[in-house]
């Protein structure tokens, strides 16, 4: 028998080569062309089926309710019930040890009235109560940062009341001091060191001077804390707040 020549083997082994790389060629230019058309189809049912879908959800979505004329959250004594207007309550710390509740000193012996609002030496004492005046009086319930007078039930030897009022700067202690011979309600400018606040404060209450019993008015906006003078734990601003709760009497 004779063999093929070599020239004939390498002739059919080109004629295999050619073949399969035009198979091949062919694949990828069907595949790249289904792809395309694949990329195509998608990217026109997106273009159509997006602003459909849009909306459908503007017609369809609920809107979330919106609490209108929202009110800041009641301010709640030590059993959890709110405090309510005109009703009586110590004001006492919530740091135990040091010192009671509030009551009331002479600043000095040369000035005894009007009387300044003062901390107990002893943390067993509960103090003097108070009641709680808001700025709208037909709302019976003590809001938190809401304005409001606060107001000794007891009676002294002065001629001035007993609602809480911020005095003038005292030189002597270089702190403005709280005192009372305030003016209970009548909001405006004339009344605004008489305005107090109550705000939350890390799980407890602060009292505030902050009052917006005026609009076009000016005036200090601080936290109320403790000032030691002569063994005497006064109110006054301070950056550093007095943590208080309330117990009903």
């Amino acid at each position: 028998m004779t063999k093929p020549s070599t020239n004939t083997q390498e002739s059919d082994l080109n004629s295999v080569k050619f073949s399969l790389r035009e198979k091949i060629r062919g694949y990828l230019h069907t595949t790249t062309k289904d792809k395309n058309k694949n990329y195509n189809d998608i990217t026109m049912r997106s273009t159509l089926v997006l602003p459909s879908l849009i909306l459908l959800f503007a017609f369809t979505a609920t809107p979330l309710p919106v609490k209108g004329n929202a009110q800041p959250d009641p301010v709640l004594d030590i059993a959890g019930k709110q405090l309510r207007a005109g009703s009586k309550y110590y004001i006492l710390p919530v740091t135990k040890g040091r010192g009671g509740g509030l009551t009331l000193a002479g600043r000095s012996n040369n000035k005894t009235c009007p009387l300044d609002v003062v901390q107990e030496q002893h943390s067993f004492k509960n103090g003097l109560p108070v009641t709680f005046s808001p700025v709208n009086p037909k709302k019976g319930v003590v809001r938190e940062s809401t304005d409001l007078n606060i107001k000794f039930d007891a009676a002294t030897s002065c001629a001035q009341s007993t609602v809480w009022k911020l005095d003038n700067f005292d030189a002597a202690f270089g702190q403005w001091v709280v005192t009372t011979g305030g003016v209970e309600g009548n909001p405006g400018p004339r009344t605004m060191r008489n305005w107090f606040k109550i705000e939350k404060f890390f799980g407890d209450y602060k009292l505030v001077y902050c009052p917006s019993v005026c609009n076009f008015c000016r005036g200090l906006c601080r936290d109320v804390g403790i000032f030691i003078n002569g063994g005497v734990r006064r109110l006054a601003l301070s950056d550093i707040p007095f943590k208080v709760v309330f117990k009903k009497v």
